[in-house]
Order: structure tokens, then sequence, then C-alpha cells
């Protein structure tokens, strides 16, 4: 039996199951299974390598940079962004891709406008990673938003309304507003956003977060990450059956 997995922690809200077990149902997919491997330590990582059967793994918070150090071969999106979330296992070698940085990238260009041309990413985490690759890709100026001080960027104490003037793009890689804690948003100064701005939200659960739904009171383009989750996940089942 071909078996897929997912590993990270916790996954008691995870996407990647439900979707995949649906696929193989939909598609006669026939002798194939998707499983959740919550690990506590990156260090249970090689006990889920030696489950029978295993062809590939999506890699979620907060695994998908310690776990490059496990891999055989890096594809160059790896190499560039330095975080991997998905797997690919064949003859024994493990190959690392980012199928994040795909997903983001097909959600995300469809509600740009010509004058989106600075952004803030909130977060740093390898989510945020993959967001900054598309961003350079894209030719989208950024800045890191953080809790403590960091290079290239922003505390959130530091964003003032004259500064979310020169950011119209406002992207949450936090998991802030996600289900069962609805209520957390990222502290930005929602009150200075306005139709020239798009925020997009990583979190898919609610689909309305808060962090949207206040920047859609100010008249802000949103939208979440719902299509990014499938469009990744379609990416790693093409890699996962190249041959």
């Amino acid at each position: 039996m071909r078996q897929f997995g997912l590993i990270g922690y916790p996954l008691g809200h995870s996407f990647s199951k439900k979707y995949f077990s649906e696929k193989f149902i939909k598609e006669g997919i026939a002798n194939t299974g998707y499983e959740n491997y919550p690990i506590a330590d990156i260090s249970e990582f090689p006990s889920v390598l030696a489950t029978p059967g295993l062809e590939g793994l999506n890699v979620t918070i907060p695994y998908k940079e310690q776990v490059m150090a496990f891999l055989d071969e890096q594809s160059e999106g790896v190499k560039a962004i330095g975080a991997c979330n998905c797997i690919h296992i064949t003859d024994g070698k493990k190959i690392g891709y980012n199928t994040d940085a795909f997903g983001f990238r097909q959600s995300f260009q469809p509600l740009l406008q010509p004058h989106h041309r600075q952004a803030l990413v909130l977060g740093t985490g390898g989510a945020a990673k993959a967001v900054q690759y598309v961003l350079t890709q894209l030719n989208i100026g950024y800045k890191i938003v953080s809790r403590n001080a960091v290079a290239n960027g922003f505390t959130y104490d530091e964003l003032t309304p004259a500064l979310l003037q020169q950011y119209t793009i406002i992207i949450n890689t936090t998991p802030l507003g996600t289900f069962p804690h609805t209520e957390t948003a990222p502290d930005i100064p929602y009150q200075a956003l306005s139709e020239q701005h798009y925020l997009y939200d990583l979190v898919y659960n609610p689909p309305l977060t808060r962090f949207l739904a206040l920047g859609k009171e100010q008249g802000a383009a949103t939208k979440n990450g719902a299509d990014m989750l499938v469009l990744q996940a379609e990416e790693s089942w093409r890699i996962w059956n190249r041959k």
C-alpha cells in the first residue's frame, strides 16, 4: 500500500488528511493512504520514516525548517527559502520541496493591483519565508513584522497609521485567529486601512478571521489561505507521482 502523511505538532485541525482521504475516494485511487503523524519533537521523525510503504510527507508547524537536516536532496526552492513542507521518498532518498511558495503565489496574485508594491509580512516562521520568496519573485518590496526586533523589519509597536499608507499589502503568516482562538488578531492599526489595502491571511479556519474582518470593515480587499492549501496539496501530489 502506498502511504503518505503529515508531520507537525499538534495536528488536531489538520486540513491535509481530510483532503487527501476524500481525494483518494473521489478519484478512485486505490491502495493509498494518508495519515497524520503528530510528533512532539523532530527527534521522533526517523520513526515516521520507518512507516511501511511511505512515499511522501507534508510538513507543517513547527518543523518546516528543522526537517531540512534529514533531507538527502533539496529543491532550488527549498534552498532559497530555507524551509521545506513536502518530502518525496524514492529509492530510500528523501527529497525536499516547498509547495507553499507555489500555492501562495497562485492564490495571492489574482487580487494584486498596480498600486500594491510594498508589503508587510506578519511573522517569521517557515511559511513567512515562502511568502518572502514569492514577493521577491513578483518584485514586491517587503518588511517583516515581529514581536522582537529583526533585520529588514519592524516590531508591532512600530506600526503607525502613516507607515500603513506606504505598505498596502499585509500578509498574516502567524496562527493568530485560528479556530478555536478566533477572537485574536495581529496587533496592527486597522483604522489606518483603506480600499487601497490588500489583506491576505494564511489562516483558513475560520474562513473570515478577525484580521480579515477588520480589514474588510475598512474597505480592504481580503483573501484567506484556503486556495493556497488546495494548490500546495495538489502540487505535493504531482511531486509524489513523478517517475
